[in-house]
């Protein structure tokens, strides 16, 4: 299976580790580390040679109650650290839902858009369309940062997300998109409970019945911390699990922090399923 992406046609037969850049100053995880171009770049040459396959950049950030981020501001941070890491070899990916922001980072040359409100705002499903072969990350997202957490979603949630998802697929299709440039993410944290979070790992499979591959993103997030008591900084084996088991399940990016780590447990993974050649005995 093949992710068509601007400048690459990722070979999914593998799993993919999606390395994250946040160039913000309020990450729920890692915020103002690489705040500045220099030192975003910095991180994604690291995320590099610790094993990543491609990275992902972002110039807002979408915690819980987290307030926009005006589009000039957003650009200032995105921007040079997009320019900079096209020119690095790997597929790049912007995790952005402003169709403004959109159009910036893919004339220069970004591979995939990452949209946690899946091309629902403004004009950002047009732009997608409008470029020949950008990827894109549809991900599942109920209301809306400030308010996704005070009031989570009711009922059966895998249903819903799927529902959802398929639909945003269907209405990038229908403006000519080919199908072999989505991606869907399910959306942990974002709008669910804990239990719900844990019901879409425990029934992803439901998820893959859309036809389209799936990204994960597990890395930290405050599901873990509820289940092992460990805080962001402490969430390594949790997040690693947590991938595994996507990974297992048929998920086929995973979106992490932790790269060297996560790619060390995928090879050890990848050996035990008879995908990896042994380079000794």
């Amino acid at each position: 299976m093949l992710w068509q992406t601007s400048r690459f046609a990722i070979d999914l037969g593998r799993p993919q580790v999606m390395g994250i850049v946040n160039a913000t100053p309020d990450s729920f995880s890692d915020g103002g580390k690489h705040a500045n171009a220099a030192a975003a770049l910095r991180h994604c040459e690291v995320l590099l040679k610790d094993g990543a396959d491609l990275l992902d950049i972002g110039g807002e950030s979408t915690r819980p109650g987290s307030p926009p981020v005006p589009l000039e501001e957003e650009l200032a941070r995105v921007l040079p650290v997009v320019r900079g890491a096209v020119a690095l070899g790997v597929p790049v990916s912007v995790d952005t839902y402003k169709p403004e922001v959109m159009r910036a980072v893919l004339d220069l040359g970004a591979d995939v858009i990452n949209d946690v409100w899946a091309l629902r705002c403004g004009d950002a499903a047009q732009v997608v369309a409008g470029h020949p072969r950008c990827g894109v990350c549809l991900m599942h997202m109920h209301r809306e940062p400030q308010t996704m957490q005070a009031a989570p979603m009711e009922g059966d949630v895998p249903a819903q997300v799927l529902l959802f998802l398929k639909r945003q697929a269907s209405i990038l299709q229908a403006l000519g998109v080919e199908k072999s440039r989505i991606l869907l993410d399910p959306g942990i944290g974002f709008g669910k409970t804990v239990a719900q979070n844990f019901s879409l790992l425990a029934r992803q499979h439901e998820l893959l019945a859309a036809g389209y591959p799936l990204l994960a993103a597990w890395s930290r997030k405050s599901s873990l911390g509820a289940v092992t008591g460990q805080e962001v900084g402490e969430r390594l084996i949790p997040s690693i699990a947590a991938a595994l088991l996507a990974v297992e399940r048929g998920a086929r990016v995973v979106r992490v922090h932790d790269v060297r780590e996560t790619v060390q447990a995928l090879a050890v993974w990848r050996s035990a399923s008879g995908q990896a050649t042994l380079n000794r005995l």
